[in-house]
């Protein structure tokens, strides 16, 4: 099992920093962060490796020096590249200049084409307010054309820690390949643009007191956060136990849709899965015949969890049955073209705020359309617009993407850390959604129920990927078999066989 790992942001870190900061001698929490550094460095480094240090103006660039400092005592070339003044340094980083200069180390502006075997990024920490430009914004393009390991400490410069956007909107950041981020996780390390600038994270603690820590409020995600429900099937059970599934989609010309959701709500354990179609249903589906194949107007939606939106369209039907469903009691997953209805009408808007406790599934347009702003506006602050969504229709959501964003209505957030760009294809929504079917039929939580079906989707993705098959060409046709394969080895995982 993976542990979940607790997110803080940039505001609780500057809090936590400042009572640690009171706590500790002079210079220590800066010290220590350059400890960690220089550890990771060497673990990065070949033997005699030639170390580039970017040192900018505030305290991530006395954190570099201090691990330029360690690095050169014990005998690795570098050179410190320092982009600040002097003057204008904090008393820690101005301690740490001033030793560094004493080192052998050398000062000099970063030449690119002396072949570098790290680059160490303390241009600038999580303090960053505006875009990086001018000579700073080359140097990061410089950095990122390098085909060396790139250490960013903190943060990558650049890289909005909240959020995950990179700062302005011609703004550049640091394309890392690791990242030491401190005292503790950011969230904007692991969602959109962070999925592709932070590489690998590790966090340096820095010895700070466990006490000085607030109770989280977002987490990355763990498979120990839906553990408790992954429970061996009894012996003394039938197809009843495990509940009904009923999609709700299949217009004429996207039949494929509920049918990958069908098939990987069979293939996720539910007991009965119903496929219910707008347009002439197929007499059953050849590689599972299993699935029960209805016209969607004969579909019972009081006793089975319904999964709407795959395929749907917007006909007058389908927003009639939509409604019909939201006047309902039964589980409910909401995707696709069920989502993009809501947003259009106020009454079926209304009709799922009054309901409650669904499980809604958009992309960032379609979050864009239930929130009434752009798609660049979510993307630009993802944990913000999943928050939104979740209070305002009370529902639990995940936010799909780079760094897949599960929210509840009090404010909890989880970004989930499986998948890739293999998921970048048509159809894996609705793979999706048809695993919160499955999960929600066999009475998972809301909840849990979220967290582990993007989880599986993403896990079975990346199974995937290390076979070979894919990131590119994967089809979303592939995954129902191998979602069934991780949740099976999780389930057997938990009961610790």
């Amino acid at each position: 099992m993976k542990p979940a790992r607790s997110l803080y942001g940039v505001a609780q870190v500057r809090a936590i920093e400042h009572a640690a900061l009171a706590a500790a001698p002079a210079g220590a929490l800066m010290r220590r962060a350059g400890a960690a550094a220089a550890g990771l460095a060497v673990r990065l480094l070949p033997a005699g490796g030639r170390v580039l240090a970017l040192a900018g103006p505030g305290n991530n660039g006395g954190d570099a020096m201090e691990a330029a400092i360690l690095l050169a005592g014990r005998g690795w070339p570098v050179t410190i590249d320092f982009r600040g003044s002097p003057s204008s340094l904090s008393a820690d980083a101005a301690d740490a200049l001033r030793r560094a200069q004493a080192s052998t180390a050398q000062f000099a502006p970063a030449d690119m084409a002396a072949g570098w075997d790290l680059v160490l990024d303390g241009l600038f920490g999580i303090g960053l307010a505006r875009p990086i430009a001018g000579d700073l914004a080359e140097l990061v393009r410089a950095v990122n054309r390098l085909r060396c390991p790139v250490l960013a400490l903190d943060v990558p410069s650049g890289l909005d820690a909240d959020t995950g956007a990179i700062v302005g909107p011609d703004g550049v950041a640091i394309q890392a390949s690791h990242t030491l981020t401190f005292i503790a996780d950011k969230p904007g390390l692991h969602t959109a643009d962070g999925c592709d600038h932070a590489g690998l994270v590790d966090v340096a603690g820095l010895e700070t007191d466990p006490a000085l820590f607030p109770a989280p409020a977002a987490w990355l995600a763990g498979s120990n956060l839906f553990a408790a429900n992954l429970r061996p099937r009894r012996q003394n059970s039938h197809k009843g136990s495990y509940g009904d599934v009923a999609i709700l989609g299949g217009a004429q010309g996207m039949s494929g849709a509920a049918i990958l959701a069908a098939r990987t709500a069979a293939l996720s354990g539910a007991g009965r899965v119903f496929a219910g179609f707008l347009a002439e249903p197929p007499a059953y589906d050849p590689p599972h015949p299993e699935i029960m194949c209805r016209r969607a107007a004969d579909l019972d939606l009081e006793h089975a969890t319904v999964v709407a939106g795959p395929g749907l369209g917007s006909s007058g039907q389908a927003r009639s049955m939509l409604s019909q469903v939201l006047a309902g009691a039964a589980p409910l997953v909401l995707d696709a073209d069920a989502l993009n209805m809501v947003s259009a009408g106020a009454d079926l808007r209304n009709g799922l705020v009054r309901r409650g406790g669904a499980l809604l599934t958009p992309h960032p347009l379609e979050a864009a359309r239930l929130l009434g702003c752009s798609a660049a506006q979510v993307q630009a602050d993802r944990l913000a617009a999943a928050r939104r969504l979740a209070a305002d229709f009370g529902a639990v959501v995940v936010l799909k993407g780079a760094g897949s964003v599960i929210a509840r209505p009090d404010g909890l957030v989880v970004i989930n850390v499986t998948g890739g760009p293999a998921l970048a294809t048509a159809g894996t929504g609705d793979v999706l959604a048809g695993l919160c079917g499955a999960l929600l039929a066999q009475r998972w939580p809301t909840w849990e129920a979220a967290l582990a079906a993007v989880w599986l989707h993403g896990a079975a993705a990346d199974m995937l990927v290390d076979q070979g098959v894919g990131p590119v060409g994967l089809v979303a046709s592939e995954l129902p078999r191998t979602v069934r394969t991780c949740l099976n080895q999780l389930i057997r995982a938990a009961a610790g066989h």
